[in-house]
């Protein structure tokens, strides 16, 4: 098959644009700084010189003696790049660990996007797990961090690395545990109690008392439900219950007054029929009276009411 000279050129083109698109791909992704044998790189000056050597002193002799190597790289940030990626990227191009061993860790920090992780060699997974990558990352690292404490947060997590490795990291997730439970069953007391008091109050109480108790229930509103479901969630529900409150007890004063029309007038009603079936009543009385006491287990006309039944809603 002979190829004209315009569909060479076509080809041409489409070659040209497709190899000046993997160009543009690869300088599009985050450069990977070289190692230059260290094992500690702050790129972003979050750490102080003595916390760096520290580290380094620290991760040489773990190299020295066990042979796994870990490597720490602090990096303002990602530039868009997933941390998973760019993480691989750098531990695959920095060789981290020995070749039949697999043995090697990257710690990776992004200070700007407040994102870390563990890259974890597949000779050292055994031992340094995803959970427990995920409890240093957790109980170790992110509470200095957010105290801005950059060094404390590396030094931390380079001791927990170095721990689990050597089977010595035995942090637990006790506490988150018992912090979630905590939440759960606080949580549920308050709004039950608060859905009880709200409902009681809208159904039952009446005039000016109405609003001493809804200004009364304010503060609990304020205090207690961020506990459950964080400060925005309580701010939400503080807002609905500032409007949604006074709306709801006036629909229920309106359904009350309707409901009391309608029995007004079906008592009207009833006197005006009971005095056209007088009549009726008095010849059939001796009937009904003789059918009602024949054996009927049926009995009635004890019951007292106050004006009709409300709706309501939690």
């Amino acid at each position: 098959m002979q190829v004209s000279k315009q569909q060479s050129y076509r080809i041409a083109h489409l070659l040209t644009a497709f190899c000046l698109l993997l160009t543009l791909s690869s300088f599009a992704q985050k450069p990977v700084p070289e190692l230059w044998g260290v094992h500690v790189h702050d790129e972003a000056h979050a750490l102080r010189q003595a916390t760096i050597d520290q580290i380094e002193k620290q991760l040489i002799t773990f190299e020295d003696s066990t042979s796994n190597q870990v490597a720490v790289l602090v990096v303002t940030s990602l530039d868009g790049e997933s941390i998973e990626e760019y993480a691989l990227r750098v531990a695959e191009k920095w060789k981290l660990g020995q070749k039949d061993k697999d043995n090697g860790v990257l710690l990776l920090i992004a200070v700007d996007d407040h994102k870390m992780r563990i890259e974890v060699g597949q000779g050292l997974q055994g031992v340094l797990t995803d959970v427990q990558s995920n409890r240093i990352i957790r109980n170790e690292i992110a509470p200095h961090f957010r105290k801005n404490d950059y060094d404390a947060g590396v030094m931390a997590g380079t001791e927990g690395i170095i721990k689990s490795i050597g089977g010595e990291y035995t942090a637990n997730d006790a506490n988150g545990e018992f912090d979630i439970v905590t939440r759960i069953v606080v949580g549920f007391a308050v709004f039950l109690i608060l859905g009880i008091f709200t409902t009681v109050s809208l159904v039952l109480i009446e005039g000016r008392a109405i609003w001493w108790v809804y200004a009364g229930l304010i503060p609990f509103y304020i205090a207690f439900p961020w506990i459950a479901i964080g400060i925005t969630g309580g701010a939400i529900l503080f807002v609905i219950y500032l409007i949604g409150f006074p709306l709801a007890k006036m629909l229920i004063n309106k359904n009350n007054k309707r409901e009391t029309s309608f029995a007004s007038k079906g008592k009207s009603s009833d006197r005006r029929s009971g005095r056209n079936d007088s009549s009726f009543s008095s010849s059939s009385s001796g009937s009904w009276s003789s059918s009602n006491n024949s054996g009927s287990s049926f009995s009635g006309g004890g019951g007292s009411f106050d004006g009709g039944g409300s709706s309501g809603s939690w």
